[in-house]
């Protein structure tokens, strides 16, 4: 299962596609696509990336322990719903006008829908396990609910778009070594 650093891998991820698929038009370079906060202060970026949340998934069955190698049991991995704002930075030196911040959201959107799903074993190379792919899609968040996340860093309300990642499987890092069986009772027990 994935290792802690998958959250991260997520993000770097969404980001290098962004990157790949948006430079040099409608943003001029790769460098102007960042993962930030829209609290940072002094930075010259156009596009941010924020993970503003991370949930516990508890709704999603998962066994007590699984076999780790052929001796050993290891607790099972936690999974994650990862929620991302991306927004364009006010506080950018381009001079954005309206009409260029919808195209670039507009772009984003269409971005992240053509490229909305990635195997962890693509961003963990060295995973032996199948696990399921981690899916982009829409936050199903209402209008106030995105007025409070601006309202949490102390920004005023810009349009953006919000993102759910799920499901991220986050391994454990607890293994246990069962007891060897050193006795063991064999009876025959007739029938008749």
């Amino acid at each position: 299962m994935a290792d802690y650093t998958i959250i991260s891998d997520v993000s770097q991820h969404i980001v290098k596609t962004l990157r790949e698929k948006m430079c040099p038009e409608p943003i001029p370079s790769p460098n102007n696509i960042e993962i930030s906060s829209p609290a940072s202060q002094d930075v010259d970026y156009i596009v941010g990336l924020y993970l503003y949340e991370i949930i516990e998934e508890g709704q999603i069955a998962r066994p007590a322990m699984m076999t780790n190698g052929s001796v050993q049991l290891q607790k099972p991995p936690n999974p994650y719903s990862l929620y991302y704002m991306v927004f364009i930075n006010g506080s950018s030196q381009m001079g954005l006008k309206a009409p260029d911040i919808q195209k670039i959201i507009g772009r984003i959107a269409q971005i992240v829908s053509d490229n909305n799903s990635v195997r962890p074993s693509q961003l963990q190379p060295w995973l032996n396990a199948d696990e399921p792919p981690i899916v982009l899609s829409q936050a199903k968040i209402s209008l106030e609910q995105k007025v409070r996340v601006w309202q949490a860093i102390n920004k005023p309300y810009q349009i953006s778009l919000f993102y759910k990642a799920a499901p991220v499987f986050l391994s454990s890092e607890i293994v246990v070594n069962p007891p060897r069986v050193v006795d063991a009772s064999f009876g025959l027990k007739s029938m008749y």
